[in-house]
């Protein structure tokens, strides 16, 4: 099921906007129900108030109703294997569990299956505030 998620996030790379540093990211994220929100990095000359392509699929992910996201697909046109920055870690590992796949991708697909837990393996989670 990897590889129609990195469809998803490679065609929500070709709608970034980022014209100042010239490096589209695209990813997408699939919940436990098989449904797949996508993003695109977006920039605006005001750096850094400019937002990742993750931060915008979680926007749509929301919006759409939220749920368990069991996988993640990330790409960049210009880097394989671009993993989300470390704000993004934590955006995600807010509605992630530890042992959600993370598909590190380059042009031809998926080129390295991570957890969440290996990206952020000490994160902050929002059940401790309860």
């Amino acid at each position: 099921m990897s590889h129609d998620l990195f469809e998803a996030a490679k065609a929500a790379m070709t709608k970034a906007y980022a014209p100042y540093s010239k490096f589209p990211v695209g990813a997408a994220l699939r919940t436990e129900d098989g449904r797949i929100f996508t993003g695109a990095n977006i920039e605006v000359a005001s750096y850094p108030e400019g937002w990742c392509a993750e931060t915008t699929a979680l926007g749509h992910y929301i919006m759409g109703g939220g749920g368990k996201i069991v996988e993640i697909a990330v790409i960049a046109e210009r880097m394989a294997k671009c993993s989300p920055c470390g704000g993004c870690r934590q955006r995600l590992a807010e509605f992630c569990r530890p042992e959600t796949k993370l598909y590190l991708c380059d042009d031809a697909g998926v080129a390295e299956t991570v957890t969440m837990g290996d990206m952020l393996p000490y994160g902050f989670r929002g059940d401790i505030l309860k």
